[in-house]
């Protein structure tokens, strides 16, 4: 599997965004979804990275810079089609390495409080993720959980 920073112009990469979408729209109430569209995905404080086994695109992971010491990990989604196959774990780890080679000393996240998110957090907290207040901009919300790692 590759790893690559993505430019988000590939069918693949959009449809997947879209089907990341679609889902927060099934288990999240409206107020209650962070994930970003693709234009938001354009922003320059955002570096988006996409996985592929050869021309299938296998998921995609974005990193956005809140200062100079935190980043947040954004759009995390595997293919349907590689669930279960590792995607997740390593582009979480990748992303995690890319924070450590930023300077970030945090790295933060929000999720889904529902049953449809706990694969989700349960792979944060493999990974040394703890729950934490809101950060950034996020508020309190029943339907939110906010994770965080110190580099």
């Amino acid at each position: 599997m590759k790893i690559k920073i993505d430019d988000l112009r590939s069918n693949q990469v959009v449809e997947l965004i879209r089907e990341h979408l679609h889902g927060m729209t099934l288990h999240s109430p409206p107020e209650s979804i962070h994930a970003l569209d693709l234009s938001s995905l354009q922003q320059p404080e955002i570096t988006v990275w996409s996985v592929w086994e050869g021309e299938d695109l296998a998921g995609i992971g974005a990193l956005k810079q809140l200062d100079d010491h935190h980043g947040e990990i954004k759009s995390m989604r595997t293919s349907k089609a590689y669930l279960r196959k590792g995607v997740a774990k390593r582009l979480l780890n990748h992303l995690i390495e890319e924070a450590n080679s930023r300077g970030y000393k945090q790295i933060s996240l929000e999720t889904g409080s529902m049953e449809a998110f706990e694969p989700a957090r349960k792979l944060y907290e493999v990974f040394g993720f703890q729950y934490c207040e809101p950060f950034a901009d996020y508020t309190e919300d029943p339907n939110s959980l906010y994770m965080t790692k110190a580099l």
